[in-house]
């Protein structure tokens, strides 16, 4: 692995080398989204990229090292639409449309969200997610905020897939999207919660 070192005396990784871990984990999605869990694994994941497998082994020491590294990315992606740098209405169609978008990347990322362990490591912002409903709940009575908020949690991600494919698979994903939308916003209301 290329590193330079700093003013500290501190290792960096080589932005090359970040550069291709990152294609690596995007080619692994697409990959994944493509053709399902199943297909990716190191052989296949250097033919779509182009490298040798040498070059994928040493970004990632094995296939699970690889389904983990895609599991943080999208975990990445489902936290964007838990955080408030866009307004209420674009994160929850995001998630919506994630979920949609990529179901086997959401049952890679729900296997790993239901397995024992603490939620942290898999939705980094919980903390601030329970501070932020736990402010805005203060005054709505016996709110059991942990329950609450993964009720919300679990019903953003799983919720959508469930409706597409058992409930109305006859609808289109733009449509599933700002029904959720809608509902969710509703719920916010009714709860007393923030909402745009």
């Amino acid at each position: 692995m290329s590193r330079a070192t700093t003013p500290a005396g501190r290792t960096r990784r080589n932005k090359s080398y970040d550069a291709t871990h990152q294609a690596l984990i995007e080619a692994s999605v697409r990959l994944i989204s493509d053709k399902g869990v199943e297909a990716l694994s190191i052989t296949a994941l250097a033919r779509a990229v182009g490298l040798n497998r040498a070059t994928v082994y040493y970004h990632f020491a094995d296939r699970e090292a690889l389904l983990e590294a895609v599991s943080s990315w999208s975990s990445g992606q489902i936290v964007q639409g838990f955080t408030a740098a866009r307004p209420q209405p674009e994160r929850i169609d995001f998630v919506g449309r994630f979920v949609l978008e990529n179901p086997d990347l959401i049952k890679l990322w729900i296997e790993k969200f239901i397995s024992p362990g603490d939620i942290r490591q898999n939705y980094l912002k919980w903390d601030d997610f329970i501070s932020a409903n736990e402010a805005s709940l203060a005054n709505a009575g016996d709110v059991d905020v942990e329950v609450y908020c993964t009720l919300m949690l679990v019903g953003a991600i799983i919720g959508p897939r469930v409706f597409k494919g058992s409930v109305r698979p006859d609808l289109d994903n733009d449509t599933i999207i700002e029904r959720f939308r809608k509902e969710h916003q509703r719920m916010l209301r009714r709860d007393g919660l923030p909402h745009e």
